[in-house]
């Protein structure tokens, strides 16, 4: 008999005080692909705001914290490429020939983006979602250059009944979120929005998803302003859709 996956379950920021049945449905979605999921609850910031605010040595004590958190062996799976892909290769800055050198690389063997986990780990790509909607797909920055994330947010939507997934133009282009950018440089961050937002909307697309759900919350904040025809949803969302 197989032993099944087990997996230590990591909840950003973002979805802990924002959007916590995002963080639900992972249980759902995980459990539901066979996996053991395990959460500790002491976990906090794994760090990443502090770090590209420029703030070193609060983002390092964060570090610490969130590799004894997850000191255990085990993959740890979160639903964001930002903040995975942050521990993949900004912990190299702060933690490399260190006192928890061989700590943080082991944590970072282990950190899986969610669709990255099912896809290529867990072998997983079809939930019996359902999700009658049209729907485009936003690649985050950090995804796209820093996860290295590649096809398979769209692997697994393909395989939910009902949705229909639309391309929009220049899908590579950044939303204008980047943190702490959207506050230092609003009107650059607000016009980068609509840009992205109206290509959306040109597809003729009802939601937005994405793997992201801070570049979905600065999309939906310029979409509520400006009354707009569209909604987001985090991709975990839509795949827990119908179980």
């Amino acid at each position: 008999m197989t032993k099944p996956l087990e997996v230590d379950l990591f909840i950003p920021c973002f979805i802990d005080q924002v959007y916590p049945e995002t963080g639900f449905n992972m249980i759902k979605i995980l459990e539901k692909a066979g996996v053991k999921v395990h959460y500790n609850t002491n976990q906090t910031c794994c760090g990443q705001m502090a770090f590209n605010s420029g703030f070193w040595d609060e983002a390092k004590k964060l570090g610490e914290k969130f590799i004894k958190d997850f000191d255990n062996g085990r993959m740890i799976v979160g639903p964001s490429a930002s903040c995975a892909g942050y521990v993949r290769n900004g912990y190299n800055e702060l933690f490399y020939n260190g006192a928890y050198h061989n700590e943080y690389k082991q944590l970072q063997r282990s950190m899986f983006e969610i669709t990255d986990f099912l896809v290529n780990i867990a072998k997983v790509t079809d939930f019996g979602s359902v999700f009658e909607h049209k729907v485009t797909f936003h690649d985050s920055c950090a995804a796209l250059r820093e996860y290295k994330l590649g096809d398979e947010p769209r692997k697994l939507l393909r395989n939910v009944k009902g949705l229909e997934l639309v391309e929009m133009e220049n899908t590579h282009e950044c939303c204008g979120f980047g943190g702490t950018f959207s506050i230092k440089f609003e009107p650059i961050s607000t016009a980068m929005a609509e840009q992205k937002v109206h290509s959306a909307i040109d597809t003729g697309a009802e939601y937005i998803v994405s793997t992201d759900s801070s570049c979905l919350m600065h999309q939906y904040g310029y979409i509520k302003k400006h009354n707009l025809p569209l909604k987001v949803a985090h991709i975990v969302d839509v795949l827990a859709a119908g179980l």
